[in-house]
Formats: structure tokens, sequence, C-alpha cells
């Protein structure tokens, strides 16, 4: 065959172009189990976190000995427990199967109640969990992450600064959820409301949303009389 010929040349960039594919997909779907084996230990690691315990060696095991159980809030308010698989991505789960997950932890001989929260920031995604204390009322200690808030302003709801503004604060008003961000030096309600983030307006209130939004599926669970 004639090497200078355009059919060798086609035929020579087609070849390399599906062994170059192939390759792709086979390092792709090596590697699928490894990267939802860490994406699944980092959720761990986040759910500990809102427990205040963010530096430990062994993430994995620390979760076992904590977390006692994932349950599902039906909806007359009372816990099942949920069998399926661990779940990393919550706000498709409760679209999609209508299910509101919560962890049932212990601390110190006592129990805590983790829930995960999901919503929407000022360029992206923004999530977290929230645990409560046993009365199911008192935060206990947050987490909030996110996928593209700006650095120095929005950025600030991942510091542990801002998170631990939340701890203590009261989650129900009433029957409806009091537990909100509101604009930096606007808090009227220091039981339930946290001073957003200055110069990050938009997302603050945001994470206040996504609070009231989330923990609202779980009122009944909240508010029923053990």
């Amino acid at each position: 065959m004639n090497t200078n010929s355009n059919s060798y040349t086609i035929i020579y960039a087609s070849v390399l172009v599906i062994i170059v594919a192939f390759l792709l997909a086979f390092v792709n779907s090596s590697l699928r189990d490894l990267q939802g084996k860490n994406v699944e230990l980092d959720t761990k690691k986040q759910i500990l976190s809102a427990l205040g315990i963010r530096e430990v060696q062994d993430a994995e095991a620390e979760f076992s000995k904590v977390v006692k159980s994932d349950m599902i809030v039906a909806e007359d308010g009372t816990l099942q427990t949920y069998e399926g698989a661990f779940i990393t991505g919550y706000e498709k789960e409760y679209k999609e199967n209508g299910r509101a997950h919560l962890f049932v932890c212990e601390i110190e001989g006592e129990t805590k109640y983790v829930i995960p929260v999901y919503g929407t920031g000022l360029w992206g995604a923004i999530w977290g969990y929230v645990a409560l204390n046993e009365d199911k009322n008192t935060v206990y200690g947050t987490y909030f992450s996110h996928a593209s808030e700006t650095p120095g302003l929005g950025a600030e709801i991942a510091t542990e600064h801002f998170q631990n503004e939340f701890k203590d604060k009261n989650v129900m008003d009433g029957e409806t959820v009091g537990l909100d961000v509101v604009k930096n030096g606007k808090v009227d309600k220091p039981e339930f409301q946290v001073d957003g983030i200055s110069g990050g307006t938009i997302t603050s209130v945001a994470v206040g949303q996504m609070l009231k939004g989330c923990m609202g599926h779980y009122t009944k669970f909240l508010t029923a009389k053990e």
C-alpha cells in the first residue's frame, strides 16, 4: 500500500482512533468500581464531619462504629430500615423514589440523627448533612459543600467557621422548619437563624432554602412525640 496516499492516511487514522477508544473504554471500566468506592467513602466522611468527626485515619471503620442504621422516613413520620445499597446522591433518590433518608447514629452513648440536604447555589449544586440531637430539634453539627461557588464568598459555606454557627440552633418553629440563613446582620430570631456570609448573600440564602426545603420532608418525624 502506498503510505503517501490519502486512503492510507484515512485507514491509519481510523485504526488509531478505534484503538484509543478501546483503551479509554477499558480503563474507564476498570476504574469504575474504584471510583464508586471513593465517592462512597467521601460521602461517609461528610456524614462524619456533620457529627464533628473530621480527622480520622480509618473513616470506613469509624462510620461503621458511629452510624447504626440508614433509615427511611415514612409518610406518617415513622422510621423504616433501608435495605438497599449505600446512597451517595440523595437528591436523585428523593426525586425518583420519594424516599427521605435519615442516619441514626450514636456519639458517646447519645443518639444523633443525620439528615442529608441538597440544593442549588449561585453557580451550581450545594449539599450537606445536618446532625440533630436526640430531641430531634436542636442542631448538633453540620457539614456543607458546593460544586462551584465563588472562593472567599459563597464557597465559605464549606468552612468550619460557617458550619459551627448552626450548633444548638432550633430546627422546628411550630409545625414548620425555622432553621434558616439570613442576610448578614439581619438575624431577628437567633434561636433559629444564622448570619449569612458577607458578600455571599445569594449562596447564603440558597443554604437557608435548602434547609427548609429538604428538612420539610421530615416534619412529621421531627414533630412526632415519643
